[in-house]
């Protein structure tokens, strides 16, 4: 697996509110995520796992510290280079699968390729190829109200690798999917992190998911608790 650090964290902290009344929700977390791996993130609620995740996606700023994407230095980027970052590099999958009611599987995942500028031509062919990819080309035409959970969350994935992202970050992605179509879900995540080289980064709750993943990221208390290897290996 290669090795060299797509994402490295040191020393970051986060600081919500001021005074007496400011929490530390991240206390100096050091981390690195190699590029093509498939990390897991897991820890119990107030632990720091999902303020981590809101800075890797460039959601939120570190209070202290540096991120490094690439070997670019995050922290020092404003808003909109920020978003230009998320919207060129990034994939984002969440629990609720957050499509469109009233269109398409097609037209959902041609979402950020319309927000790139993208022709329709163009937005068509790189929908179709990304449905094709997550085993839903044939479904194209078919409304959310139309599909299975597990195919909308399908679709939600081939809208987040439609551009083609370096990292895919996952929030919860089997939350609201039975047993069945959650090891689906897995397998699926899996196929892209070894076939498409997706660096993939995933917070969950189950450790029956985690096991999918081939290193686990524990936090406790806003600090890493502990790194070790996953089943994906």
């Amino acid at each position: 697996m290669p090795t060299d650090p797509i994402i490295s964290l040191r020393g970051v902290t986060k600081v919500y509110g001021s005074g007496p009344t400011a929490f530390q929700a991240l206390k100096g977390v050091d981390l690195d995520i190699a590029r093509g791996d498939f990390v897991a993130v897991m820890g119990p609620s107030g632990s720091g796992k999902s303020t981590t995740m809101n800075i890797l996606g460039c959601l939120d700023v570190p209070s202290a510290g540096s991120f490094l994407f690439k070997g670019h230095h995050v922290e020092t980027l404003d808003r909109d280079q920020r978003a230009l970052l998320r919207r060129k590099y990034l994939g984002f999958v969440f629990q609720g699968f957050n499509l469109l009611s009233r269109t398409t599987a097609l037209e959902n995942v041609e979402l950020p390729l319309l927000y790139r500028g993208e022709d329709r031509k163009t937005r068509q062919e790189q929908g179709m190829a990304a449905l094709d990819k997550v085993g839903l080309k044939p479904w194209w035409d078919h409304t959310p109200a139309e599909l299975s959970g597990g195919q909308q969350q399908r679709v939600a994935i081939a809208r987040a690798i439609v551009t083609q992202p370096d990292v895919l970050l996952a929030d919860e992605p089997t939350g609201n999917l039975d047993s069945e179509r959650s090891v689906e879900i897995m397998e699926l995540l899996t196929d892209l992190n070894k076939n498409s080289g997706i660096t993939v980064l995933m917070v969950t709750h189950e450790p029956e998911m985690a096991a999918f993943a081939r290193t686990i990221v524990t936090f406790k208390d806003g600090l890493v608790e502990g790194i070790r290897k996953g089943e994906g290996n």
